[in-house]
């Protein structure tokens, strides 16, 4: 994916911040409440979570609110009563967001729910901060075709595909050998696979480094958000699913790596924040102040790094052979997954279930190709359908 390098707006850029309220969402609110001459608001999105959206909007001042949820619309509403913050509420709402007139966009929607707000400001030539993985893998070749269509500007904000964006010589790309993305192994990195039969949903979201939310967390502890960044990868660095590495690093302080064909391995280094990456894309192609703790290599003292195990985590397995099948077979794992992980934090289902499901999806799924935004949603639906099938089984066992 070619990336267009801008000369710095002038100040304050104007930003979007599409799921506002969740851990991504609440960061960059905090780099733009540290930062206030420099960013103004133009909306914010949450999904349900009512009072919080309304203290942000009452600090921010955004010229519009959304709320996908419309149930809590009333609420916003009153909550906003006499501030001249235009609010709405439902899915289109969202989207509309996505497509007023800021300079850069937020896409910090978690899961599939993503794509349709995020497409909305490619569509218009939007800068987007990507914080959104399923984007590029529900949808990554159709992604990629509008990003350069509209010449619109995609910065990851995942950490590993920030780090490798801050070393990628776009220029020389044949210089490139492979990429290796870092993972802390999650809080399971030395359980047995009968220890993890029996985990917790309130261990699996106790991530040892990173603040994150729930959904993400047990990605993080099953390494199926390992997988979904391999997909991720491939679409933005234009690099084939063997030229991509994943290696466990526990400290999370190596956020991932560049190997090139001369021997040279470049990486970026940081404390385990997301207000790095996040810091890196909100000021692009500038620097930023931005608070968190500083890292100091002789405290930390020794790193360590270790192949994953394929054996007790599958769902790396499950990525990389949808990314070679293609056509609809990287939705349908998302969509299974994500079914397969509300289903776990529910109580319905054990940890090893989770890419058990998946893998049933992907075997009873009919594929085919994808071809426009309603095939995406046509194969999401038909996926999160059988997964349901299979989650009531083995939740009545």
């Amino acid at each position: 994916m070619a990336v267009m390098v801008q000369d710095a707006t002038s100040a304050p850029r104007s930003v979007t911040i599409l799921g506002s309220t969740g851990s991504v969402g609440c960061s960059t609110i905090d780099l733009i409440e540290r930062n206030p001459d420099a960013y103004v608001v133009e909306a914010l999105t949450a999904r349900r979570n009512a009072d919080l959206l309304v203290e942000q909007a009452k600090k921010l001042r955004p010229r519009y609110v959304a709320i996908g949820d419309e149930e809590h619309y009333h609420a916003v509403k009153a909550g906003l009563s006499g501030s001249g913050i235009e609010v709405a509420a439902g899915k289109e709402a969202i989207v509309a967001a996505a497509r007023r007139p800021a300079d850069f966009v937020m896409a910090a929607i978690v899961g599939a729910a993503g794509l349709a707000p995020t497409l909305a400001a490619v569509n218009r030539g939007a800068m987007v901060g990507l914080a959104n993985k399923e984007c590029l893998v529900c949808a990554g070749s159709l992604m990629v075709e509008e990003i350069n269509r509209n010449s619109a500007v995609l910065l990851p904000v995942d950490s590993e595909h920030n780090a490798i964006f801050q070393v990628f010589d776009f220029e020389r790309r044949d210089a490139v050998d492979k990429l290796i993305l870092t993972a802390s192994g999650g809080p399971f990195r030395s359980f047995d696979h009968e220890a993890m039969r029996s985990v917790t949903p309130a261990q699996a979201v106790a991530h040892p480094n990173w603040d994150m939310g729930a959904k993400i967390s047990v990605d993080s502890a099953t390494m199926m958000n390992k997988g979904l960044e391999i997909i991720e990868a491939h679409h933005l660095f234009d690099i084939p699913e063997e030229r991509i590495e994943v290696l466990v690093h526990p400290q999370s302080v190596i956020h991932s790596m560049v190997a090139y064909v001369d021997g040279s391995v470049l990486a970026q280094l940081g404390t385990p924040d997301m207000r790095t990456p996040i810091a890196y894309a909100l000021a692009w192609p500038a620097r930023m102040q931005s608070p968190q703790e500083r890292l100091d290599l002789a405290a930390m003292a020794k790193l360590t790094f270790e192949p994953p195990d394929p054996e007790r985590f599958p769902a790396l397995r499950l990525a990389r052979e949808v990314l070679k099948n293609g056509g609809s077979a990287p939705t349908v794992l998302n969509a299974a997954n994500e079914v397969a992980v509300e289903g776990f934090l529910a109580g319905q289902i054990g940890f090893l279930d989770i890419a058990a499901i998946v893998e049933d999806v992907l075997m009873q799924f009919s594929h085919g190709a994808m071809n426009s935004l309603d095939d995406v949603r046509a194969f999401d639906e038909e996926a999160r359908r059988i997964a349901n099938h299979h989650l009531a089984a083995r939740s009545s066992n």
